[in-house]
Order: structure tokens, then sequence, then C-alpha cells
């Protein structure tokens, strides 16, 4: 079964609609942004909302970020997808290989209606001009953390502290949960949008 028809992954009534409905943003892209913290549920919405777009592509953040540069990533998404889909091209991006701690393969991304940038800080200045719609999955920080430190188990506790304050550090620096269009909140069962 699919994400998207499992009744635990249900969406605002609408909400595919609403995306497919907006202005193209990025040439023939109408690019949405998911953020929020670390652990809170983006790679999921995101993939809800792809098979509910009928597979629109999704670019993970952290295929583009690095041990060395956890929010250094914005020139390699401008070069290697933003401008390539801004001319209506295909994009092609190197993704970081988390366990051999090195750039190894590449993706390809052609062109689609909806193209959905997920990952923390995929709200962030640099990014929001180019985006057709923000969402952010609204999660407390700390609670985020804590699903995200089990999901990654004690192994990772080390990498942890370093992420927290890193992303403390960006998003005092450059917050994305003003900037949203949409905040949703995970829900047992699925996704409620937050007035």
């Amino acid at each position: 079964m699919s994400p998207a028809a499992d009744h635990r992954y249900r969406l605002p009534g609408g909400l595919p609609s609403r995306l497919r409905s907006l202005r193209p943003s990025c040439g023939p892209v109408r690019l949405v942004g998911v953020d929020g913290h670390a652990g809170s549920g983006k790679s999921t919405l995101a993939r809800v909302l792809a098979a509910e777009l009928g597979n629109a592509p999704v670019v993970h953040l952290d295929d583009l970020a690095s041990h060395d540069a956890l929010f250094g990533w914005t020139g390699r998404l401008s070069e290697q997808v933003l401008r390539p889909l801004g001319r209506g091209e295909r994009a092609v991006y190197e993704v970081y290989d988390w366990h051999r701690g090195m750039f190894g393969t590449t993706e390809v991304l052609e062109p689609a209606p909806v193209v959905l940038v997920e990952g923390v800080g995929a709200g962030r200045r640099a990014v929001r001009r180019y985006l057709a719609l923000l969402i952010w999955v609204d999660v407390p920080r700390e609670e985020a953390w804590e699903r995200g430190r089990r999901r990654d188990g004690p192994e990772l506790s080390a990498f942890w502290r370093r992420w927290q304050e890193a992303e403390r550090r960006h998003f005092a620096g450059d917050p994305s949960r003003p900037e949203a269009d949409i905040l949703l909140r995970p829900t047992g069962a699925g996704y409620r949008e937050c007035v």
C-alpha cells in the first residue's frame, strides 16, 4: 500500500490541488519547500505529497549537505538544481554519501509541474524567492529532536549534539517558520493545518 493510500497519512483537504494551482516560481516549476526541525517528519510529508501529486520529484537537502557543511548547501542547490529548473532544463546534482563521507553518485531531476524541496532550511532566505509555497512541519524543536534521536539510535549521539547546535544557529539567523505559507502538524490521522 502506498503511503498516500494509508489512512495514517491523510492530508488536509485539497492540498495537492492547491499546490498544482500555484503559479510557477522557478521557470516552469512550482517549487514547494517542506521545512521544519530535524526529526519533525518532513521526509514523510514530502513522500506523501509526492505520491498524491503523481510521483512529483523530491530534492532531499540531506543529499546536498555534508558532514563539513551541514547548512552549506545553498550554492550546490542553486547551481545544480534551481538554475537548471529555472531554465526549464533537467537538473543533475551530486549526492552526498553520509556513510562514506563524500559526494559519490548523481541524481537527475526533470522539470515537473511541482517539485518538492525537503529538509531543514528549505525555507531559508536564499531559497525563498524560488518557492511558490513554503510548508513548515509544525513540531516543537525538542519533540522533533527526540524523535530524530530515537530514529537514528545511540550510535549517532555525537552527530546529534553537533547537529542541534548547528540547527539552533541556523534558525536564529534565518528563521523559516515565520515565512511559511502553511503550518502542518502531524497527528495520528495524518496532518492537520494549523491556523
